[in-house]
């Protein structure tokens, strides 16, 4: 079974810093794209940053240019760097993974529980 277990979230105040990591654990998992997501109460989720298995990254207007997406393919982990942060980035932060479970050919997707990520002085 697979399962995408997050960490570094907490409280940090404005215009600090925090990384988030997600593994993926599951030897029989090939992973392809991974990507962090976030959702606020009373918004719907959002996508922060994405990241393929060739390193093309994308991001959220909200964050481009604070926020920098990482992978280590080998580890099937992904990072998410978070400089600036704002008031308004408080939220469940939740890891996205897709790709081939065992000898599956079709893409399937999976997502972690979530850090809370809480920016305030």
């Amino acid at each position: 079974q697979v399962q995408l277990v997050e960490s570094g979230g907490g409280l940090v105040q404005p215009g600090g810093s925090l990384r988030l990591s997600c593994a993926t654990s599951g030897s029989i998992f090939s992973v392809n794209a991974m990507g962090w997501y976030r959702q606020a109460p009373g918004k719907q989720r959002e996508l922060v940053a994405r990241i393929t298995s060739g390193g093309n990254a994308n991001y959220g207007d909200s964050v481009k240019g604070r926020f920098s997406i990482s992978r280590d393919n080998a580890k099937n982990t992904v990072y998410l760097q978070m400089n600036s942060l704002k008031s308004e980035d408080t939220a469940v932060y939740l890891c996205n993974a897709d790709g081939y479970y065992g000898t599956r050919t079709l893409l399937e997707e999976y997502w972690g529980k979530g850090t809370l990520v809480t920016v305030s002085s």
